[in-house]
């Protein structure tokens, strides 16, 4: 029979998110496809240093050690490499002892199409077109941030901690447009009047509501591997509609901050994320030097500011 991807929890990602493939991506930008293709292949036994992505990577895959019976979590390489081109990307995942044996390798063309086929619940790339493809497609995904890599602070991995903004990664974007048009006194008053009414479902609700499912297999254990936590810039009274809108969804979230426009670094550096959502570069910008961080671009439609 067929392996089921249904079953687990799907991640696709890309080889420069995974991997601190900067340099040859700059090779690539400057020289052309050939002289990218020469350094992979003469660096093919060069074990790539470890990108934004592959601490989460790796602790995702441990999840798989706590259940032995099923697997929990599959991750797959979604590659714009060619398969000529990969074989590094491969000998690199080998040798740090990652279980990934699948993988897409489009040869230069957009990943998005092999999203739904893989039944990907979260895509994590580098390439802005590709996330914002898989995001108009239903998965949740996020351009990472490949600037900083921090993989000396999670050296250890006892338990993958996730933040989410609210409004537009976990919430869809209604209450960011009536901030953005009329304005913070409008958009209290009217998450004030409506704070009994869940909010819609932004492109990350899915995806938390399989983490959440996935915490409650581990409930009766002492410490459950996955810790998650909403890190918004809403604020009293805004934060009702919030609290009640998981509720309604009954799912579980850990943490959650009200920050009312203080700076998120801080607090993500104290949380220790593993990595955050944020649909707004202000934010996932300074949290990149402390925290891996991902862009949520808005769904086709969603843009507040159109």
């Amino acid at each position: 029979m067929p392996y089921d991807l249904l079953k687990p929890l799907v991640i696709g990602i890309s080889s420069r998110a995974l991997f601190d493939l900067e340099e040859e991506n700059k090779i690539f930008e400057d020289k052309g496809l050939d002289e990218y293709r020469n350094y992979q292949i003469e660096n093919e036994q060069k074990v790539l240093q470890p990108g934004a992505g592959f601490e989460l990577i790796k602790a995702f895959l441990k999840l798989n050690e706590f259940e032995k019976s099923i697997r929990l979590v599959e991750v797959i390489i979604m590659s714009r490499n060619s398969p000529d081109t990969s074989l590094r990307i491969f000998n690199s995942v080998e040798k740090y002892g990652l279980d990934i044996t699948r993988a897409v390798l489009s040869g230069g063309a957009s990943v998005s199409p092999y999203l739904q086929p893989f039944h990907t619940d979260l895509f994590l790339s580098a390439d802005m077109s590709d996330v914002q493809k898989a995001i108009n497609s239903g998965v949740a995904a996020g351009t990472l941030l490949t600037n900083s890599i921090h993989p000396e602070k999670k050296k250890t991995v006892d338990q993958i901690r996730i933040a989410f903004d609210g409004d537009a990664v976990l919430f869809g974007a209604e209450a960011e447009r009536i901030y953005q048009h009329a304005g913070i006194e409008a958009f209290q008053e009217h998450e004030r009047k409506y704070a009994n009414e869940p909010l819609p479902k932004g492109p990350f609700a899915n995806f938390l509501t399989t983490l959440s499912y996935i915490q409650s297999m581990f409930s009766g254990n002492d410490k459950v591997p996955i810790r998650t936590a909403l890190v918004t810039s809403r604020n009293a009274p805004a934060h009702e509609r919030a609290i009640k809108t998981l509720r309604a969804w009954n799912v579980r979230i850990d943490e959650a901050f009200f920050l009312g426009g203080v700076s998120k670094k801080e607090v993500l550096d104290s949380f220790g994320a593993h990595i955050f959502f944020d649909d707004q570069r202000t934010h996932t910008d300074p949290a990149s030097e402390v925290v891996p961080s991902a862009v949520v671009p808005y769904r086709e439609g969603d843009d507040p500011s159109k």
